[in-house]
């Protein structure tokens, strides 16, 4: 039976949890990338995270990997680049983003710098000046042709003192004056936000107040469903001030969000369902669903928080890599399994590009999990495929993966 905006919804946490798989588009099977596709997924995610890792690929393409196969790299790249559709900026971290959300973040640019940094570019203003002096002459230029024309050298007790070219740069871009436009040996290409974004972009700030609540929608329909700590944790994480609860308060008197209990959570804390999903919840609810197996970047937006990954799924997730090596549980590098509407166990894979290899250094099942045929068929299915990805041409598996299926790596 359909239910309304008016009802006190409970559903259960494997509802919940495949309510959260679908909307960021990992159910069902896998369909080959184009355009439309890609650009359905990116309006349902909003943001991909920029990370510097690439033990096995960029995480953005491992994201767009799991959901619509290898053909979705050289799309993202030329939307990314040429049609400039998207665009790099910050949410909690390095971002590819939307450029139709351009005046939510117009918003966040306008409110940029705080005090102590404004203070440092305005003593600092003829390298800044130098900047954009070089940019208007000569187009997208990489961080290190221009000359460290500061006065006050940039300050820290971390990687970024001293480094002032860097620090004006990324200040400026947070303000919005300058744009990453491109990439070349593996530096960042700069030009001025007014080179670079498209003419028909609507360069009008929203509202600080209406920018977060749109905000706040995107997270809740990304999410599919979440508390305010989740929507705290995808969009405005490191951002105290925002008043997210009332917000909330105020979409649910708006009929935009609804309330949702999960049965058995004995936390307090109110779980939020987007209007625009309820129609693929009652679909869920109603026995529609089609799960698949993939494997998952270490900051997909599915389990990029690690409090939230735990509650819906049970999956307890760490990254290891800033881990010393000898306190290490499972590796490095680490790529949860998604297996239906289970967070089911982690690979431990690293690219060895000298002998075009996928090594997978570990296969790691949760302990209540069996390593059926089934199962073995669907992970190393999904490792040849990843492997062809990122342009190995096989996989190497060391002693490290469940007993049952030792023989049969071994054999294959």
């Amino acid at each position: 039976m359909p239910f309304g905006i008016d009802q006190r919804l409970v559903i259960s946490k494997t509802d919940a949890r495949r309510l959260a798989i679908a909307s960021q588009h990992l159910a069902a099977p896998q369909q080959g990338a184009d355009e439309e596709k890609l650009m359905t997924v990116l309006r349902s995610l909003r943001y991909l995270q920029l990370d510097p890792v690439s033990v096995v690929a960029p995480s953005h393409e491992l994201v767009l990997w799991s959901r619509l196969g290898s053909g979705a790299t050289p799309l993202l790249n030329n939307l990314l680049w040429r049609q400039r559709s998207l665009f790099e900026y910050w949410v909690y971290c390095a971002a590819i983003v939307l450029t139709e959300d351009y005046p939510m973040y117009r918003a966040h640019m306008n409110a940029y710098p705080p005090k102590s940094t404004a203070e440092w570019i305005n003593a600092n203003d003829k390298l800044r000046q130098h900047i954009f002096e070089r940019l208007q002459a000569e187009g997208a230029l990489p961080t290190s042709v221009f000359e460290d024309l500061s006065t006050v050298a940039w300050k820290s007790s971390g990687w970024t003192a001293g480094r002032n070219v860097e620090r004006m740069l990324q200040f400026l871009w947070l303000g919005g004056e300058v744009m990453v436009t491109g990439r070349a040996s593996g530096q960042r290409l700069w030009a001025t936000t007014d080179a670079h974004l498209p003419q028909e972009t609507d360069r009008e700030a929203l509202p600080m107040d209406l920018a977060n609540a749109v905000a706040v929608e995107h997270a809740v329909r990304a999410l599919g469903i979440a508390r305010v700590g989740d929507v705290k944790q995808y969009f405005f994480r490191f951002q105290s001030r925002v008043p997210l609860r009332s917000i909330l308060e105020r979409l649910q008197r708006e009929q935009k969000v609804i309330p949702v209990e999960i049965d058995g959570d004995s936390s307090k804390h109110t779980w939020f369902v987007h209007t625009d999903s309820l129609q693929a919840l009652e679909a869920i609810r109603e026995g529609s669903w089609e799960g698949r197996t993939t494997l998952l970047s270490p900051f997909d937006n599915l389990i990029s928080d690690r409090e939230r990954t735990e509650q819906l799924w049970g999956f307890a997730f760490r990254n290891e890599m800033y881990v010393p090596k000898a306190l290490r549980k499972y590796g490095y590098y680490l790529m949860p399994i998604l297996h239906g509407d289970r967070l089911i166990g982690r690979v431990s894979p690293k690219v060895d590009r000298r002998r075009r290899i996928l090594c997978i250094e570990g296969l790691y099942l949760e302990p209540d999990v069996l390593p059926t045929a089934d199962l073995y068929h669907d992970i190393t299915e999904n490792l040849n495929d990843l492997a062809s990805f990122v342009g190995a041409d096989a996989v190497e598996y060391s002693n490290l993966v469940p007993d049952p299926w030792l023989a049969k790596l071994h054999r294959s």
